[in-house]
């Protein structure tokens, strides 16, 4: 039988005394607090059960140019790739912002069976059913863990991850430039980093103001079309590199 060397309680900042697991993942948080609109459909009971087969497929791969852009499975072996999880090294994976843990799945799928991938969401719908769509690992799998905690302060100790994903949900977050910092801080140095977010691809004065627009009343960012690589250079991330589509980019960075 493998032995697991790492464990998510090993990983965090300051382990609870008694850890509730009751639900199937580890929970560090109380009750939600009020959601802005576009994280409110991320809190419902009906957005988990369709959001893998129905949801992301088309909304996704229509803000990545369908058919031109990649489909789920070529973006999740990108994410492999560029997270440099291609043979299956026994690394510890950080999925931010989860969601019924499809993309956390894909990653372990690329990690071996001395690995841990946790899947981090602040949903517990999400969640559940992230639960309810893991299988057991097998004893040539990596372990798959979650964790209910705050995607904008995450509770792990700097410096644990040797990757960190945060697909489709940057853009959701009330201050996104503080949780890529949270990214930067618990990579070790030399992990790698990737990000799926929106993209605004034209640089006019009408589209910021919409962007704004859209930002106050349902709480979504569309990022300028350069405004996620600069972060990532201004916090000192080398090797940046992007895909850029139509509404959507994926971009890989290393921390040194």
């Amino acid at each position: 039988m493998t032995v697991q060397t790492t464990t998510v309680l090993d990983l965090l900042r300051e382990p609870p005394r008694e850890p509730d697991t009751s639900a199937g993942y580890l929970d560090l948080l109380g009750p939600p607090a009020k959601p802005s609109l576009a994280q409110s459909a991320m809190e419902s009971t009906f957005l988990p059960r369709i959001y893998e087969k129905v949801w992301r497929p088309i909304g996704f791969n229509l803000a990545k140019g369908w058919p031109f852009g990649p489909d789920t499975a070529a973006e999740h072996a990108m994410a492999r790739e560029w997270l440099g999880l291609t043979d299956r090294p026994p690394a510890t994976v950080l999925d931010v912002a989860c969601g019924p843990g499809n993309v956390t799945r894909a990653l372990a799928e690329g990690v071996g069976a001395d690995g841990l991938v946790v899947g981090l969401d602040a949903s517990e719908t999400m969640l559940a059913q992230a639960v309810r769509d893991t299988p057991e690992p097998h004893l040539d799998d990596a372990r798959i863990d979650y964790v209910r905690g705050d995607a904008v302060d995450l509770p792990f100790r700097d410096g644990v991850f040797d990757a960190v994903c945060c697909f489709g949900a940057l853009y959701l977050f009330d201050d996104p430039w503080r949780a890529l910092d949270g990214m930067a801080r618990v990579l070790r140095p030399g992990g790698r980093l990737v990000i799926l977010t929106s993209r605004r691809p034209v640089p006019l004065p009408s589209a910021r103001i919409a962007g704004a627009l859209i930002r106050r009343t349902t709480g979504f960012t569309v990022f300028g079309d350069r405004e996620v690589t600069r972060a990532l250079t201004a916090r000192d991330f080398t090797d940046v590199r992007r895909h850029r589509y139509p509404l959507m980019q994926m971009l890989a960075a290393r921390r040194p």
